[in-house]
């Protein structure tokens, strides 16, 4: 079933086919999914809940396909807080909604004012043209996709998240900080 979301993340469209009927159907969607790290859900716990192997661990990462993967830009992994941790949340403040929409704005302004489009849409030899990082920045990216073993749709992939975190702090190029950050969205799973 999660096999089915490939085409829409992947063209933004859906075909149905059925006996001798075909319908094509507009899908663009932005994904947005969270997973257990194991069946059990305690892998990584500092408490050591967890009772699951390491086999049986990855045989549950297993069940996201890494042509499924490929089209996931950003993957994250994010721990359990501690109760205290939690607790302390509460009284620190972060930037606030307004500001932080005000600035996916102001980036996507860019991004429509420079290419008609969002970063999102780019074709591979659009990514080429826009989202070539500075040479720090390019050594990085392609040392990570060696490293990490990405496809061809993996390392453009991260190009755009680069290009879109440039775009965010109002810069022309992405720079190695700003691939570096991209590199490490992708770095959930360790079977890429």
């Amino acid at each position: 079933m999660l096999e089915n979301l490939r085409e829409p993340l992947e063209n933004g469209r859906i075909t149905i086919s059925r006996a001798a009927l075909q319908a094509d159907f507009p899908a663009a969607c932005q994904l947005i999914a969270a997973m257990n790290p194991c069946p059990c859900g305690w892998r990584g716990d500092p408490g050591g809940r967890c009772r699951c192997t390491p086999e049986v661990a990855a045989r549950y990462l297993r069940k996201l396909s890494g042509p499924l993967l490929d089209r996931i830009d950003i993957q994250i992994e994010i721990p359990a807080l501690s109760p205290a941790e939690l607790s302390a949340r509460k009284t620190t403040s972060g930037e606030p909604s307004a500001a932080i929409a005000q600035r996916v704005q102001a980036a996507r302004e860019r991004q429509l004012l420079r290419q008609r489009k969002t970063n999102r849409a780019l074709s591979g030899r659009e990514v080429d043209e826009v989202c070539r990082p500075d040479a720090e920045g390019e050594r990085l990216l392609r040392e990570a996709g060696e490293r990490f073993g990405w496809s061809a749709r993996a390392y453009y992939r991260v190009l755009k998240v680069a290009r879109t975190i440039a775009d965010l702090a109002g810069d022309d190029a992405p720079n190695a900080a700003q691939v570096s950050e991209a590199v490490q969205y992708r770095r959930a799973f360790s079977t890429q």
